[in-house]
């Protein structure tokens, strides 16, 4: 687990924010199939998740462009199909400009 190494601001966080149901079958494939597909994608620059009951992800995007075109993928669209039909109860989705961040690390 580490802090993604985003650049300097300005780019875009995309939060997910998600309660799982009791369905497990795909959810880890899928869950790692949608990392690999961002990774691939032009304007990605990283991302961080946790869970300890509530779920959170949040992804890095030079462009509001790169976030629709995450999000228009085919795959990405038949997770999303497969995650209200299946693996989640609810999620909320928040696209926020980041226009300054600043961190610390020990070391």
């Amino acid at each position: 687990m580490s802090i993604a190494q985003t650049p300097a601001a300005p780019y875009y966080a995309v939060i997910f924010s998600n309660l799982r149901t009791e369905v497990e079958e795909g959810y880890a494939e899928t869950a790692q199939a949608m990392v690999e597909l961002a990774e691939k994608q032009p304007g990605y620059l990283g991302h961080e998740s946790v869970r300890n009951g509530l779920g959170i992800t949040v992804s890095y995007w030079e462009s509001l462009e790169a976030v629709r075109n995450f999000k228009g993928l085919y795959d990405h669209l038949q997770a999303q199909r497969l995650g209200r039909e299946k693996w989640y109860s609810a999620y909320k989705t928040r696209i926020c400009l980041v226009e300054r961040d600043y961190g610390f690390e020990a070391g």
